[in-house]
């Protein structure tokens, strides 16, 4: 997916710059990017590819080559960024979480007006530098982010870091969120005088908050654009009234601390699992979350079905924080048994409910199962808290799947219907004679001894939204992916 942290401050901002892009490095794993504006120095910047590092050492000792009041950082999933462009608009950064399913067609379009694209990456286009060809194409900043709203198919949210301050527009119908923070301190300066200082932040994460002493102001709305300075926040343009904020967000990538449209993710995740728990009838002798995402639905599961909680298997942090460090699949495979460790003493002997955040293709949850028989469970029954992924997103990049063949789900329908595209509203439409077909067969192929998922309506309660204020495409296909040309988007 990715993630972007910025700040502008009445102080020097790096180190809450750098602290708070770090609260974001869940979200992604390849790139890295930060930049800062001085007025005197103007504007600097760095990337770093994060597939064999992480975010903090690689840019830790460079740190004192910053300097200004306002910055920007990123974790990219996806291309080298921010992008800095000098313009009409002025000079200016951007960074961006987007997926753009039509970038090429958008690409050919611009070349044919003579434009030129330079931050070319193994060949591929940049979708950031893409946005800030568009951007510049309008008469102001508003304008040119409403041509990329108009013309991008997926999503898009950005950070623009002007010389006057720091813009901050979310996708036009929410996908990605952006939570606007603020800081407002007094205290002594290490020479023991009085300071005040003011501050504003945008993060794609609460998270990035508490620890840098900022306050949670408010989310900003699907398409509003505001502007950021030290001590004000002007709204550019109103937020649009249709919302499909990712329902991903609270199920699998925010972090538990992280709160989007006020709706905290750990509490999610608990009350999911507890409805689904108080549902269940199963015979079990604990409950484990597989780490992390994993745990909250398992501890709410544990709660309503009145089976005890137990960590019967444990991350290992210390050298394999994420599982998908390694450059090839079979490195990652494998680094991702080694960072889960079975308890024998919890296992053995035992009947086990082991919740989890999705089936995607099913290759860990299925070895991870296997180790658990071979360390002596009796039974292992497998409980996920969102339904089965049936098609694949267009809107953000939350897995590795380049296609929707590789989703486990896609591969029993091919082989159910000799056509993975058949009936899918059928296999997608909980407890219809299709998906429980499919959900037994999953448990087949990973070995399991009974595996449920939680229904939509559930998922949807839990997040505590309306239903079509929620994207749940990747569950039942059913997205609102009009043209912001749409009247319907304007309130």
């Amino acid at each position: 997916m990715g993630g972007f942290f910025g700040t502008i401050s009445t102080q020097e901002c790096v180190n809450d710059l750098f602290y708070g892009t770090d609260y974001n490095s869940h979200l992604g794993t390849r790139r890295a990017g930060l930049v800062t504006f001085d007025q005197e120095k103007g504007f600097n910047r760095s990337i770093h590819s994060l597939e064999r590092d992480y975010f903090r050492s690689r840019f830790e000792d460079e740190l004192d080559s910053f300097h200004g009041k306002q910055g920007l950082g990123v974790i990219s999933d996806t291309d080298p960024q921010p992008i800095i462009v000098n313009s009409h608009l002025g000079r200016y950064a951007v960074v961006t979480v987007a997926k753009i399913n039509n970038l090429r067609e958008i690409a050919d379009e611009l070349l044919a007006q003579r434009m030129h694209l330079s931050e070319m990456s193994a060949n591929n286009i940049n979708q950031t530098e893409l946005v800030a060809l568009l951007i510049n194409m309008g008469s102001s900043f508003v304008d040119g982010i409403n041509r990329v709203y108009q013309k991008i198919k997926g999503s898009c949210s950005m950070l623009i870091l002007t010389e006057n301050g720091i813009i901050a527009a979310r996708d036009f119908l929410g996908r990605t969120p952006i939570v606007i923070g603020k800081k407002d301190i007094h205290r002594l300066s290490p020479i023991g005088t009085d300071e005040h200082i003011q501050a504003y932040a945008a993060s794609s994460e609460t998270t990035s908050f508490p620890n840098l002493d900022y306050k949670p102001v408010r989310d900003v709305g699907p398409g509003e654009i505001v502007r950021l300075t030290a001590d004000s926040m002007e709204v550019l343009q109103p937020a649009f009234k249709r919302c499909q904020i990712c329902s991903f967000l609270w199920v699998y990538y925010g972090f538990p601390a992280s709160s989007y449209e006020g709706i905290n993710t750990e509490e999610v995740r608990e009350r999911n699992g507890k409805m689904m728990g108080e549902a269940d009838n199963i015979e079990a002798d604990l409950v484990c979350g597989i780490p992390d995402s994993g745990v909250g639905m398992a501890l709410g599961y544990a709660e309503g079905s009145n089976i005890p909680y137990k960590r019967a298997v444990l991350k290992y942090t210390p050298t394999w924080p994420r599982s998908f460090t390694p450059g090839n699949q079979s490195r990652r495979d494998l680094v991702a048994k080694m960072k889960l460790i079975p308890n024998d003493a919890l296992l053995k002997g035992q009947r086990i409910v082991f919740c989890d955040d999705s089936i995607v293709r099913g290759t860990q949850l299925r070895d991870n199962v296997r180790e658990f028989f071979q360390h002596g469970a009796k039974d292992v029954h497998v409980r996920i808290s969102c339904p089965p992924l049936v098609y694949g997103c267009p809107f953000i990049g939350f897995t590795t799947s380049k296609t929707d063949m590789e989703l486990i789900t896609r591969q029993i329908i091919r082989d159910f219907e000799g056509d993975d595209t058949v009936n899918l509203d059928k296999y997608a439409q909980t407890d219809s004679p299709e998906y429980k077909r499919m959900v037994e067969e999953i448990a087949r192929r990973l070995g399991l001894s009974s595996l449920k998922f939680a229904k939509l309506e559930d998922l949807v309660k839990s997040i505590g939204l309306e239903k079509k204020d929620v994207c749940t495409h990747c569950f039942d296909g059913s997205s609102y992916d009009q043209n912001l040309g749409d009247g319907d988007f304007f309130g």
